[in-house]
């Protein structure tokens, strides 16, 4: 799609790039995952919630370890994540490529499906592991060999930090999804820094 703009000296042509494909395909699925959740009265979300226990003779309790990610409670929740997501997807996405930020995605959500079945009772659900493993991944965009970035160490405190805090209230929150998306996507950026 091209749009065109007219100045008085020349015509300048500006198109809308497709620039993040691992990105922007995630959040378009998650939004219309809650769409179609709406219009089918919740009759949607219980294939993307990753829920606890481990069968894995049920092929969908081995899908959601994955598809949990994608699902979100509300709007207000799918905009919170989003909002990471489209921030920090694409600078990661342009630093790492479209496959290896799939990867990550994927592993992240495995792992934090993985740990919520064996050690918690609740259900899982949301991009919020996704999120933290981009914000602490993101801090890694610009380093070299050898180096530990101070905004990193920030970042990790500040974030991580208050999961942990947040973690001894009683909510609906699972700030271990946070930890946890923290410390793969600590482990993405420490190893591709090598």
């Amino acid at each position: 799609m091209a749009l065109k703009y007219k100045s008085n000296a020349a015509t300048m042509a500006l198109s809308i790039k497709f620039n993040a494909p691992v990105t922007l395909t995630f959040s378009l699925v998650c939004t219309l995952i809650l769409v179609a959740d709406v219009f089918l009265m919740g009759n949607v979300m219980p294939f993307f919630t990753a829920y606890p226990g481990l069968n894995f003779s049920n092929p969908l309790q081995i899908v959601t370890l994955f598809s949990h990610v994608l699902g979100h409670v509300n709007i207000s929740h799918l905009l919170g994540n989003l909002t990471f997501v489209l921030l920090l997807g694409p600078i990661i996405e342009e630093k790492y490529g479209t496959q290896k930020l799939l990867t990550m995605i994927l592993i992240t959500a495995l792992i934090t499906g993985l740990v919520n079945a064996m050690f918690f009772d609740t259900g899982l659900m949301g991009a919020s592991g996704i999120v933290f493993m981009m914000i602490l991944l993101v801090s890694f965009t610009n380093v070299r060999g050898g180096e530990i970035p101070l905004t990193f160490i920030l970042v990790a405190i500040l974030f991580v930090g208050k999961e942990f805090l947040a973690s001894t209230e009683s909510n609906q929150i699972a700030e271990s999804a946070h930890i946890i998306g923290g410390f793969c996507g600590s482990l993405f950026g420490f190893r591709a820094a090598r």
